[in-house]
């Protein structure tokens, strides 16, 4: 038997936010995802705050993961202590709120999700996910591990897919809001693609309108920051798993546009 999972990349702001309540219960079911993992942690355009990841949820999310901007909107702390099904980064310090990873239960069975931040250019000091990744596939018995790295560098997530190969089912990266082109299942079994993308404007820098962007890379007087209008995307990444296995058979880009 097979199963699918679902990896959609970052929500940006009330665009973002507007795709994933009206597009996402239809994509899960016309990719007959079983389980679907959603980073959310722009959907207030920097962070994100509690209705907004119970609108995510509702709109068809089995979890939510975040990132640099977890506790950009403070509000979130303790809904991150109360929902086991949002995980913000587990190598930040063990005293912020939330969890790192989680088993979930699921028609495909347990399926264990791990989410990570990177060490390259990164606004924080976190551990090294390299090496807590290790110590928590030690406690994970579930046959379907997820793992998702938000990080700006492409090497690094790579070299974490590689690492993992063989170990985990799916490998995926977050953080660039911009999705890369070399999805595949790598040698030993494990499906892989460095960025996701995001879900947000689609003519934009990063989901922000692309003249706030430009006046900042050119030195002027910059104003803050909104997203951008019109046509919205949505980019994700469908993973075919063995259920026997729990390997990637096979990875592919579902992306969409409105």
């Amino acid at each position: 038997m097979e199963w699918k999972i679902l990896a959609v990349g970052d929500v940006v702001g009330n665009p973002g936010m507007e795709h994933i309540r009206r597009s996402l219960r239809k994509l899960k079911q016309r990719c007959g995802a079983d389980f679907v993992v959603v980073n959310g942690e722009n959907a207030s355009a920097i962070g994100i705050v509690p209705h907004q990841a119970e609108d995510i949820l509702d709109a068809g999310a089995d979890v939510i993961t975040l990132g640099n901007h977890s506790f950009d909107k403070r509000e979130i702390c303790s809904y991150l202590d109360e929902s086991s099904r949002i995980l913000r980064p587990a190598n930040y310090a063990p005293q912020v709120p939330g969890r790192g990873w989680a088993v979930y239960e699921s028609k495909a069975g347990d399926i264990a999700v791990i989410d990570l931040i990177g060490r390259c250019n990164m606004d924080y000091g976190p551990d090294n996910p390299f090496l807590l990744v290790e110590k928590i596939l030690k406690q994970i018995t579930a046959k379907i591990i997820l793992v998702e790295l938000h990080a700006e560098a492409t090497s690094e997530k790579l070299a974490m897919g590689f690492m993992l190969d063989g170990r985990v089912t799916a490998v995926w990266g977050t953080h660039t809001h911009v999705p890369t082109a070399d999805v595949m299942v790598l040698p030993n079994g494990t499906g892989y693609v460095t960025d996701l993308g995001m879900t947000g404007p689609r003519y934009s820098v990063l989901g922000i309108k692309p003249e706030l962007s430009i006046a900042k890379f050119r030195g002027d007087l910059t104003e803050r920051y909104r997203c951008a209008d019109g046509v919205t995307q949505l980019n994700a990444v469908l993973f075919t798993v063995d259920s026997v296995t729990g390997k990637t058979i096979k990875a592919e880009r579902v992306d969409e546009w409105e």
